[in-house]
């Protein structure tokens, strides 16, 4: 019979907790259960290999196999848990352990972000009030995104170009609610994945930022029928709403958010006192708020003139003189409506 090599206990003792010491040696030893049953397993398969007249003879064949069949169908069933459920425990060690070897590294340029663990434990040990992904962490990386997405797609476009453009998606101030809400809807789907392996980060976040951006577009222009970016020329687009390409940079953004760009931000959230957190996160979100509904009226208005649409009252003539084309140009550059 073929053995298992396993360390013994004493070479694992310092290395390893008794649960898991356990659940190495059970491992090994069920692999020997599972090599005495596939040797046990040899005479079922030559009484089925009998002539069909030694099965009529004998009835309790039948019952012997079938019963068989559901014993392994349940063993089966528990070992595939417990093989997942093994691979989700070391893949999240794993994680857990890289993460805080780089958090201890330091660059020359710029220090690593903290591990989303220490970030856990300092926000449980603080009782903070954006603890875990609740209603306040989530207002204030809607805020955070909002803006750093804008700052980072006008960097790219004038290394790309060379000219800055506006890629503002509200009328006030360097904001995009679309970058905000990617970054919420990451937050939200990859923090279960905090401290796993970034291939899962990869996946949710390729699949997470193609449905917000396409269901962004797809607003964009039931609301006014326009259009920011259009992929229809890019090969594997869906609608030109969405491309493979920057499907997979979504993917590549999920990574880099949930392991560098989230526990950045937890950490100097963290830095906020409760009391004074929670004033300046309300503020925030209320002009926000009103940012977008400005946005909204302004670009509707917008879009009205372009049609030849008269202003119907003094409002409207007020949102006419104070966001005039020329602005409304300069605030959404890449906008285009349709005819």
């Amino acid at each position: 019979m073929k053995t298992t090599q396993t360390p013994s206990d004493q070479q694992l003792s310092g290395a390893a907790a008794p649960a898991q010491l356990s659940l190495r040696q059970a491992s090994a030893d069920l692999l020997d259960v599972v090599e005495r049953a596939e040797k046990e397993l040899e005479s079922s398969y030559q009484s089925l290999a009998q002539e069909p007249m030694d099965h009529a003879q004998n009835p309790n064949l039948d019952q012997q196999a079938r019963e068989t069949i559901d014993s392994l169908k349940y063993a089966g069933g528990n070992l595939k848990q417990a093989y997942q459920r093994t691979l989700a425990m070391e893949d999240e060690l794993s994680a857990r352990f890289r993460d805080m070897r780089k958090s201890r590294d330091r660059k020359w340029y710029l220090p690593n972000p903290p591990a989303n663990g220490t970030i856990d434990w300092a926000e449980q040990q603080t009782r903070h009030f954006a603890q875990g992904i609740n209603l306040y962490k989530l207002l204030l990386v809607c805020f955070v995104g909002s803006f750093a997405g804008v700052v980072v797609e006008s960097i790219w476009c004038l290394l790309r170009h060379g000219y800055l453009e506006s890629r503002a998606g509200l009328i006030y101030g360097p904001f995009n609610l679309l970058y905000g809400s990617g970054a919420v809807a990451l937050t939200v789907a990859l923090y279960r994945f905090r401290n796993r392996g970034r291939w899962l980060s990869f996946l949710g976040g390729m699949l997470v930022g193609s449905v917000v951006e396409y269901l962004c577009s797809w607003g964009q222009e039931v609301l006014f029928g326009s259009r920011s970016w259009d992929y229809s020329a890019m090969p594997f687009n869906l609608n030109g709403r969405i491309c493979l390409l920057y499907s997979c940079f979504w993917g590549i953004l999920g990574v880099f958010w949930i392991k560098d760009i989230y526990p950045r931000m937890a950490k100097w959230i963290l830095k906020l006192p409760n009391r004074a957190g929670k004033i300046s996160t309300w503020c925030v979100t209320a002009f926000l708020i009103f940012n977008c509904i400005m946005s909204l009226v302004t670009v509707w208005r917008w879009s009205g003139r372009i049609q030849g649409i008269p202003p119907e009252n003094s409002f409207w003539e007020l949102i006419d003189e104070r966001f005039p084309d020329e602005r409304m140009e300069r605030v959404y550059a890449n906008m285009e409506f349709g005819g």
